[in-house]
């Protein structure tokens, strides 16, 4: 601690000689779990999943003291520091997480992507190139973090990675797992999307195993071990069975948790690669930090995990084996994070002692920062700069992308690369998918569960129908059975039917959750258009039987229809498949568009268009089919109003 605190004195002196680059120091207080049950080492650019190759090289070029300590051990250097940053970091005793105890060891694979260049048309302003030549690998039992400012390429490059990027994108370059040019197959692999898309009707272990149901193939009770398993990989005990959006009594999960379910709902497939898109996102420093522990603590089992940072804290960024850094598409650096700090400091930008590592890379390398330091121009003047780099952030990019070009470190990661992809290791093969008619019984029964939770779905809808039924009731109320008075039943049916099938947008903005959902899911393979729409019409049989029986006898009484069970039965089953019919409408509309004000706009007008037209139910039949049904629904109802009247 005495030579690091000398070394922090002296800063001034280590800055101005960064144009002769001291040694490379390695990341001797960044924890490391080679294999479960091995000694922790240090990383380096020659890792590689032959583990014990390294392990000797890396004793005799460091000098690592480890210090036992309570329920873990943490690593402290000996080494000199190259910068005031690299002192406060090693200053500081990172405790490595223990190995989870009855965690299931994973197989990781290795990531290696090779010239990677990805190019949307019109997604950039000046050029369509969104990622540039980008190099790099990943690493069994490693974290390695894809950083950089905003519209950097970020979230392009673990997309290209994962082979998730949309048609009109163009990938060029080659991307090998275990060192065979192929795609990660289902359940190899899971990606988690930068917003969480959770039921909020549902305990953490309910969503969590109906994710399973969906994902996996076997027995139902086969899946409540991996649910158990992602439940505890994710420190999730104290919260599984806990609603996730809570209700009036009780607090739903905060935005760590939630977080952590989305995480571990992709962990109920075992995956050998995990990809996460922004996992500190909307989380404060504590809740970012037990991320990031309980993700360190994922690694240590085996598995690859990939993922984006816009931002950390110092902590956070300790727990980081590798981090790729981005600007503008163009790779600046890939390696390990210590070495990052060097290259910045070889590069004429040594980080400040008082300032995270993460904010020091962001503010030379965002060009966002130009525009505030020339609106503060008159205030930087009379009190002093605002940043330690003082040049245009531009020039900044190109020197740090020179100065990597030519480093050592981006020649030790061809290297790396290509022992990694001169002979192939086992290939990722696919876990195999649940039938269709399994997971439109498992939608169907998730929804029926949703539901009867969720009071705005069809609960608020029963309530509303059975007020239209009792006003409009007690309108047509002492009605005689002359034929004078067939054409007013006949408008008090009409009145009837149509402002109750109006009255399904209420549940539009439950049903534009589970539409949220299904994306999601179907964008994990997890699900599809006809299971989701057939599963969610299915689940609503019995709320609609329920609202149509209770506010059709309501209504029925109350107009003074004719007596006779079966007369009443006729109007019910009419009404109900009224409302079927206007259910699917509805769903359809809402899945088509995914928005609130356009699916209700469009179903406002779609009623009040075909309201006023006699043909109402034939033109409704027209759009969504099957057509007798409409047409059985429109004569029953004309001719049973004629009947009932008489």
């Amino acid at each position: 601690m005495e030579e690091i605190q000398a070394h922090s004195d002296n800063y001034e002196s280590s800055s101005s000689a960064a144009s002769s680059p001291p040694s490379r120091v390695p990341s001797s207080n960044f924890f490391y779990l080679r294999k479960p049950g091995g000694s922790r080492q240090p990383i380096s650019f020659e890792d590689s999943p032959d583990w014990e190759e390294n392990i000797n090289n890396h004793n005799t070029d460091v000098g690592v003291r480890v210090e036992e300590r309570g329920g873990g051990d943490s690593i402290n250097t000996a080494t000199t520091p190259a910068s005031p940053s690299l002192s406060k970091l090693n200053s500081v005793s990172l405790r490595s997480p223990p190995f989870p105890e009855g965690a299931r060891k994973i197989a990781g694979a290795s990531i290696v992507w090779k010239d990677l260049t990805v190019t949307i048309k019109g997604k950039r302003k000046y050029s369509d190139q969104v990622v540039k030549s980008s190099n790099g690998y990943a690493l069994p039992g490693t974290m390695t973090v894809i950083m950089g400012p905003g519209k950097s390429g970020k979230s392009t490059l673990l997309r290209a990675l994962s082979g998730r990027l949309d048609v009109s994108a163009k990938t060029y370059g080659e991307v090998y797992v275990n060192g065979a040019k192929s795609s990660l197959q289902y359940g190899s692999y899971g990606f988690v999307e930068r917003k969480n898309t959770l039921i909020g009707s549902l305990t953490v272990r309910e969503f969590l195993y109906y994710s399973a149901l969906l994902q996996l193939p076997g027995f139902f009770y086969q899946k409540k071990s991996v649910v158990e398993d992602a439940i505890h990989a994710m420190s999730l005990g104290e919260y599984a069975n806990k609603l996730i959006g809570g209700h009036c009594c009780m607090k739903g999960l905060h935005s760590g948790e939630k977080r952590r379910v989305s995480i571990a709902r992709e962990l109920v497939m075992r995956p050998q690669v995990l990809f996460i898109d922004e996992p500190l996102y909307h989380l404060d420093s504590v809740s970012a930090l037990l991320m990031m522990v309980t993700l360190k603590r994922l690694a240590s089992t085996g598995c690859t995990l990939i993922f984006t940072i816009y931002q950390s804290s110092t902590e956070v960024f300790g727990l980081y084996d590798r981090i790729c850094l981005l600007s503008n598409g163009n790779t600046l650096f890939f390696g390990e994070t210590l070495a990052c700090l060097q290259h910045f400091s070889n590069a004429g930008f040594p980080c400040p002692i008082m300032q995270s590592p993460s904010d020091h890379f962001l503010r030379a390398i965002n060009t966002d920062f130009d525009r505030i330091i020339a609106m503060c121009k008159t205030w930087q003047d009379e009190n002093g700069d605002l940043s330690n780099i003082n040049m245009d952030t531009a020039v900044a990019i190109r020197t740090l992308e020179e100065t990597y070009r030519s480093s050592s470190d981006a020649s030790a990661v061809e290297a790396t690369m290509l022992k990694l992809t001169e002979r192939e290791g086992p290939s990722l093969k696919s876990k195999g998918k649940a039938s269709s008619a399994t997971r439109i019984a498992v939608l169907t029964w998730r929804s029926l569960l949703v539901m009867s939770r969720e009071w705005k779905y069809y609960w608020l809808r029963l309530i509303l129908c059975l007020l239209l039924a009792s006003c409009v009731g007690t309108s047509f109320s002492g009605l005689g059975h002359s034929l004078s008075f067939v054409g007013t039943r006949v408008a008090a049916i009409f009145v009837f039917v149509s402002f109750a099938s109006l009255l399904s947008i209420v549940g539009v903005p439950a049903q534009l959750k589970e539409v949220k959902v299904y994306a999601c899911e179907d964008s994990n393979q997890h699900s599809g258009g006809i299971v989701f729409l057939t599963g969610q019409i299915l689940a609503s049989f019995p709320f609609l039987f329920l609202i149509s029986i209770s506010s059709s006898l309501v209504f029925y009484f109350l107009a003074g229809l004719r007596n006779g069970f079966g007369f009443m039965m006729y109007f019910v089953l009419n009404f109900f498949m009224c409302l079927l019919v206007n259910e699917g409408l509805v769903l359809v509309v809402v899945t088509a568009l995914q928005d609130m004000f356009w699916s209700i706009s469009t179903l406002v007008f779609v009623h009040a268009v075909m309201m006023p037209s006699a043909g109402y139910f034939r033109i409704r039949s027209a759009l969504l089919g099957p057509v007798w049904m409409y047409r059985v629904s429109y004569i029953a109802f004309h001719t049973y109003s004629i009947q009932a009247s008489l």
